[in-house]
């Protein structure tokens, strides 16, 4: 990126330089160190995250079971919509079980590998209730950029990833370091995620899980 900077202002072309950069999405590169600096230094207030959840819900109700969707599960927004788009999908087709264990109820990415199990980003499962994923079933599907679209219209600011951050940091009082890592999907990330690791082996990881869940939907409701 620094080379292709500095080349775009030799050819006294930045601007078209940054415009490019905005609509490709490119990102600068940052250092681990700076990272988690950067997190320590924005001491974000996890009271302004839930209120904008509750702004969501009161501006847009068509999206609360979404929003509560983002909440339970910790996906990325695009995965979040895929998810729920997918749930309706099946369930108008009476197919959900292919996606949704009712016992477990646990919602199952793996085995929609096109969809949620990119190179870099992935998703495994996410443990949600059934009551929700009824809620969800009786509804229509959602665009990921009309979403985008009305949220910034009408609230002016995109929160999806703050929900990720704070779902992870809470369920720190649940779940250990591996376990946040599986649901978020970052099993790629050490020897032990890749080798060792198995959730099938944790008997109570379903039970701890609903336990920060609820403590996470006690301070959005």
């Amino acid at each position: 990126m620094k080379a292709l900077s500095a080349l775009s202002k030799f050819l006294g072309m930045h601007e078209e330089f940054l415009k490019l950069v905005k609509n490709y999405g490119f990102k600068w590169s940052i250092s681990s160190d700076d990272l988690i600096i950067a997190r320590f230094t924005k001491a974000e207030n996890p009271d302004e995250v839930f209120n904008w959840i509750r702004q969501v819900k009161e501006c847009c109700p068509e999206l609360t079971d979404f929003m509560d969707l983002m909440v339970v599960s910790g996906l990325r927004y695009g995965e979040g919509v895929d998810s729920y788009n997918l749930i309706v999908r099946l369930a108008k087709k009476g197919k959900l079980k292919q996606y949704y264990d009712t016992e477990r109820e646990t919602l199952e990415h793996y085995k929609f590998k096109k969809i949620f199990l990119r190179r870099t980003k992935k998703a495994f499962i996410s443990f949600v209730s059934k009551n929700l994923v009824e809620r969800i079933s009786s509804n229509e599907q959602l665009s990921i950029y009309s979403i985008q679209t009305k949220l910034k219209r009408q609230i002016g600011r995109l929160r999806f990833g703050d929900i990720r951050e704070i779902h992870g940091t809470l369920l720190t009082k649940f779940l250990s370091e591996s376990e946040i890592n599986f649901l978020h999907g970052r099993v790629s990330s050490s020897v032990f995620m890749r080798n060792y690791f198995n959730p099938a082996l944790i008997s109570d990881l379903k039970s701890r899980t609903f336990q920060g869940i609820q403590n996470i939907k006690k301070r959005v409701s």
